[in-house]
């Protein structure tokens, strides 16, 4: 991408919005060509972010990512916020009478952004606070994505990559999935964000019907099969109303 801004300032955030957008790290290299600054500029930018605790640096690989940092900001944001401090004990509780991990997401782009997981007694959920997830592969963007008003904009211009060989890769038949998820009133999804994973969203909304998130229980497969997951949709729709209640307005 062009440089966007001159001054330091600006070019540091569009370093540190760089490695949020390379999940597996970038070199100083490899920084420089993205941005057009000059290597001198990306490496000194970096080491910046290094310095600051914003990124952190593998001197074995000479590979950057995202810092810690980042991520204290980003719980306090989420907090301040209310997304995730007001809905803990509710997720908590829902994973305790369920005994699967759960999931609550918001929409962030053509992403769903996860915002809270409480992990099962087994085993940990395969999403952290602050990652996203694609619409068309996961239960909880999934659930987003059926209710998008202007879905099928967002259709055209989602990429269906694949996770998994059961990802749905084909527009066509995403929107005859939304329609059933529609129908439903919930999205589920086998294996076709991870491997070995089944999980269950429903939609959070509003009073006045305005999606606000979506909510998930997530179980491996040897736990729980998807018609098991579906048992739980009631136990799902009752916290989902009283995440709503809680919502920021």
């Amino acid at each position: 991408m062009p440089p966007k801004g001159s001054n330091s300032v600006t070019k540091t955030f569009e370093m540190l919005e760089l490695l949020g957008e390379s999940p597996e790290g970038i070199s100083a290299a490899q920084a420089a060509e993205a941005t057009g600054y000059p290597f001198s500029t990306a490496y000194r930018l970096l080491g910046g972010l290094v310095e600051s605790g914003y990124a952190g640096f593998d001197a074995r690989t000479k590979i950057y990512t995202l810092g810690m940092e980042v991520f204290r900001l980003a719980q306090k944001v989420a907090h301040r916020q209310g997304l995730s401090g007001a809905t803990k004990d509710l997720l908590q509780e829902l994973t305790k009478s369920t005994g699967e991990s759960s999931i609550l997401a918001v929409r962030r782009g053509n992403a769903a952004l996860t915002v809270l997981t409480v992990d099962g007694p087994q085993f940990r959920t395969t999403t952290d606070p602050g990652d996203e997830s694609p619409l068309h592969t996961s239960a909880i963007g999934q659930a987003l994505l059926a209710y998008d008003p202007r879905v099928d904009t967002t259709i055209g211009a989602l990429d269906f990559v694949a996770r998994t060989p059961n990802s749905i890769t084909d527009p066509a038949q995403m929107r005859t999935r939304l329609e059933q998820i529609r129908t439903d009133g919930w999205a589920g999804q086998s294996e076709e964000n991870d491997i070995g994973m089944n999980a269950l969203a429903v939609p959070v909304f509003d009073l006045d019907g305005t999606l606000l998130a979506s909510l998930a229980l997530a179980a491996p497969v040897f736990r729980r099969s998807l018609d098991e997951l579906i048992e739980f949709v009631p136990r799902l729709n009752e916290t989902a109303a009283l995440i709503a209640a809680r919502f920021p307005r």
